[in-house]
């Protein structure tokens, strides 16, 4: 059973709204477009499956910290951009909540750095120079 919409509000303080389904066990699950907000501010707002985050989304933080992009099972996953609350961002592919691979940084200044990204770590990040 697909239900088109849903709106549920709980103590203390959060909610979701959006498309639901009904799982093979009968509970009511978060399924296509919505949106949820924890009761600590954070806000996700795209696609679910299986009442995961899943799919294309943003990721607002009370921080003004955002993540616009991909997701899988409730994960940075996927293309995507992080933009801190300064203003500065990381461009690239995310696994796991961590920028890996081809990436970049922008500072809040506007300087661009380019490189890999694995883990924690980002070796041989070059800065390009506008000529």
């Amino acid at each position: 059973m697909k239900f088109k919409s849903m709106l549920i509000m709980y103590e203390p303080l959060f909610s979701t709204e959006g498309e639901c389904s009904r799982s093979a066990y009968g509970a009511l699950v978060r399924s296509g477009a919505g949106k949820h907000t924890s009761a600590s501010g954070i806000t996700y707002t795209g696609e679910w499956h299986e009442d995961k985050m899943h799919g294309r989304g943003t990721m607002q933080y009370p921080s003004g910290a955002q993540y616009e992009g991909e997701f899988k099972d409730n994960m940075y996953n996927g293309t995507g951009t992080y933009t801190f609350p300064d203003g500065s961002m990381c461009k690239g592919h995310f696994h796991n909540n961590r920028l890996e691979g081809d990436g970049a940084f922008i500072s809040a200044q506007g300087l661009f750095w380019t490189g890999e990204f694995h883990g924690k770590a980002a070796l041989g990040l070059k800065l390009e120079h506008n000529l």
